[in-house]
């Protein structure tokens, strides 16, 4: 019988109700007395020195308060990359400054340049139109390629658009070379992984306020990573004491890694609160979101896979161009290296696998974590090759992937990315997988899409990720400038009830309802006693917020380890009140016994006594019942996978329908199978839009040819299948309290190699001799390459 409470149990989310019934509380809901507002000027031009700016007209306009341009800001800090990379021949990587207002020159279109602050937003709206800035065009580079060649340089003060040149591991490279020389046999292929505007629900937005009495700064802002951002604040761009800084990140309606990041906006809005003495707001527009929201992928990669005739895997080699736009982001550094070099073995046997990564500088948006962050480019690649070299080689693209899995009795395994696999059983997801797809009637299937004149093809996928980001030393040592790990507050309060306080932010993935399921399945009570409070650094312990599915590998077990300390202190309290040992009272279902015997309490008249300790022996046991625990995790978890999709092929238009979609994930153990299947759902449909529909186009000019619903193709219903979801391959990770991998990501991973090996194979059934088309696999890219056109 399936649970209905507690661990395991597929809880409707309780954060749903105010979500549904519009109750929500975002950033822009927030009205502060006196509120102004913000509208910023952005460059129409992707590279161009700023030759003046002329606020004089805009000054005089109604309701006009303050104008802001970087002139403003040239003394303060910049918005710095989290990550330190250096390239292989030790040189560190190139870090300009990121500025809050741009000046002296503009680097993509939409750079903001100044700031008008008005009485309402539609007069700042006005009033920004209003400035007249003399800006001399010059030339703009986006092509990866050109921008490695040499000017034009997006930073003249670095003379190169090269940010670094990475190579992992650099110790691999001498033996994977010699490995691919002589190999038996060799597939190369040179694909895209295409860029994408990561499109939340809900804009960003700010409002930060001041305090002059106190001195004290708010800011509400639209954030994956409260804590993050009032460290990167206070420590690098406006240098606020941290202790005077009050971060509050409300309801957030979507994120997807592109609200991890601070913004320069953020810190505009606090300055001008400060000058002005009141609150000031922004909130983007959908076109300011295209524009300058971090965007996700942009990697052109080689890689070469070397096997025996057999399939035996001998090496992987890549060489991949990442673009970071024109500025590094925080997390960009760290995306197209440790996040997607360290996995680029997948879960294979493979001996020798060597990664080198350049990454660019261009005059385009910022490009930073994506659901997924590096893992899905990763995975593109191995499974696109692998799929190519199975038929290079005549032999069943299954089997292929099953002669080289890491099989269980290898773990813990190290790969040759340098990762320590801690557990997992790849073929039984793949048994998992044949069966629930139902490959036995595939081939009836085909026939009847035959019969109606359309091509079926079948693609499959088996991927492995690094989740729950990330230990501490090991990220220290790969160039991390924080630490990763996470925190917790459990709160006892003396009616028995209690309120958890947690590091990590959710925007979607059910915090307020999974957490509860944790402590109450602890403590042996109903979890709608429990309360989750997050997103205001001044209620919650330092922590590194969500993002990597890390938020119950680690945030959740560092609530475990607090709750641990809540049972372990309320047994010396039931010791007291049963007049027994310590040692001899047990704690099972709520309640404290005497061991033998029929003596017991229960956990709420403990925490009730907690907090009156009339005869407490104070000596031993503090009043109240309250604990933090700090959780940094010893490895990474490693989610894996088997997804396959089945696809149509109209032979005359070009369009690909997917049918069937198929993904069994291992996930560890599960703490609510309904949330767990929402975030597969979610990723897969965003992993089926960048495989098939989702595009950032910039010219040559530098202009987004790609800047609006009109032109960039989100996946609608009807793009979608109805999926079949399946996480019962359950290996528990072995090294967090609560055995969980992370499941957030997992669908954005899987699905597009999956998609576009379905469509290959649809053509090839087909007679059509292509090998490969990049994404997205629009209709028109397919009718070129059926058409060799």
């Amino acid at each position: 019988m399936p649970k209905d409470t507690g661990i395991g149990a597929s809880t409707k989310r309780r954060e749903d109700v105010r979500f549904l019934t519009g109750r929500g509380k975002y950033t822009d809901d927030i009205q502060l007395t006196g509120q102004a507002h913000a509208a910023f000027v952005r460059s129409q031009v992707a590279h161009g020195e700023i030759l003046s700016i002329d606020t004089s007209d805009a000054e005089k306009m109604p309701g006009v308060l303050a104008i802001f341009t970087g002139e403003d800001f040239v003394d303060v800090g910049g918005n710095p990359a989290g990550w330190l990379i250096n390239s292989r021949d030790g040189e560190p990587m190139k870090e300009p400054k990121r500025p809050v207002l741009a000046h002296g020159k503009v680097r993509h279109v939409g750079d903001a340049y100044a700031a008008v602050i008005a009485e309402t937003a539609e007069q700042a709206r006005d009033a920004a139109e209003a400035i007249v800035a003399d800006i001399k065009e010059l030339p703009a580079v986006t092509n990866m390629a050109q921008a490695l060649a040499g000017a034009p340089f997006v930073h003249d003060e670095i003379a190169t658009n090269q940010c670094f040149d990475w190579g992992w591991i650099e110790d691999n490279r001498a033996a994977t070379d010699e490995a691919i020389k002589n190999a038996p046999h060799v597939t190369t292929l040179e694909l895209v992984n295409n860029r994408l505007v990561p499109n939340a629900m809900e804009p960003r937005a700010s409002t930060g306020d001041y305090d002059p009495g106190t001195g004290y700064y708010t800011l509400y802002t639209t954030s994956q990573n409260p804590h993050l951002t009032r460290l990167l604040i206070s420590a690098f761009v406006l240098g606020i004491p941290e202790n005077k800084l009050r971060v509050i990140a409300p309801d957030v309606g979507g994120g997807f890694g592109s609200k991890i990041y601070h913004y320069g906006e953020e810190a505009l809005v606090l300055a001008a609160a400060k000058k002005l003495g009141r609150p000031v707001r922004w909130t983007a527009t959908r076109s300011e979101s295209f524009l300058t929201d971090a965007h996700g992928r942009d990697h052109v990669t080689k890689i070469e896979l070397a096997c025996e005739k057999d399939g035996t895997f001998i090496a992987f080699r890549t060489e991949t161009m990442a673009n970071v736009g024109a500025y590094l982001s925080n997390f960009s550094t760290a995306t197209p290296t440790f996040l997607h070099g360290t996995l680029m073995a997948g879960n294979y046997t493979v001996p020798h696998v060597y990664v080198n990564v350049k990454a660019v500088f261009t005059n385009t948006a910022p490009v930073d974590a994506y659901r997924g962050a590096g893992r899905p480019e990763a995975t593109y690649s191995i499974e696109r090759v692998i799929d190519k070299a199975a038929r290079e080689l005549g032999l069943d693209p299954i089997a292929i992937r099953r002669k080289n899995f890491v099989k269980p009795d290898q773990f813990p395994f190290t790969s040759a990315a340098g990762l320590e696999y801690d557990i997992g059983n790849y073929d039984a997801l793949m048994d998992k997988l044949e069966e629930l797809a139902d490959f036995g009637g595939f081939a009836e299937r085909r026939k009847a899409s035959e019969a109606a004149g359309k091509l079926r093809g079948l693609g499959i996928n088996s991927y492995i990720e690094a989740c729950g980001i990330a230990p501490s030393n090991l990220v220290g040592i790969l160039g991390s400038r924080v630490g990763l790990y996470d925190a917790a507050t459990v709160r006892v309060n003396a009616t028995g009830n209690i309120s958890v306080m947690v590091g990590a932010h959710s925007h979607g993935q059910g915090h307020e309802t999974a957490f509860p399921q944790v402590v109450g399945e602890m403590l042996g009570i109903d979890p709608a006693s429990v309360d989750i409070v997050h997103g205001d650094t001044s209620k919650i312990p330092f922590g590194m917020g969500s993002y990597g599915s890390r938020s119950l590998a680690v945030c959740g077990s560092a609530v475990v380890r607090a709750t641990e300390k809540v049972i372990a202190k309320a047994k010396k309290i039931a010791a007291h009140m049963l007049e027994a040992s310590e040692a001899d009272v047990e704690f099972a279902e709520g309640n404290f016994t005497v061991a033998g015997t029929d003596k017991s309490v229960s956990f709420g008249e403990v925490a009730l006594k907690a907090y009156i300790p009339h005869n407490f022996p104070l000596d031993s046991v503090e009043p109240g019942l309250e604990e933090t625990a700090f959780y940094d995790p010893g490895n990474f978890t490693y989610p894996a996978g088997g997804y396959a999709c089945e696809v149509e092929v109209d032979p005359e238009t070009g369009k690909v329908t997917v049918e069937r979609f198929t993904a069994c994930d291992d996930f560890g153990n599960v703490i609510n199978p309904l949330i767990v299947e929402g975030q597969v759902h979610g990723g897969l449909g965003q992993g089926i839009g960048q495989a098939l529909l989702e595009n950032t186009v910039y010219d040559e000019n530098g202009q987004l040819t790609s800047a609006s619903y009109m032109d960039y193709a989100m996946p609608r219903a009807d793009d979608l299948p109805f999926y079949t979801v399946d996480h019962s391959c359950v290996t528990p990770c072995t090294h967090n309290p609560l055995g969980v991998k992370g499941c957030g990501e997992a669908g954005a991973i899987g699905s597009p190699p999956a998609v576009v090996n379905a469509v290959i194979d649809a053509l090839q059934s087909g007679g059509h001799n292509v090998t490969h088309i990049d994404m997205p696999v629009s209709p028109s890219r397919v009718w070129a390459a059926m058409n060799n056109a």
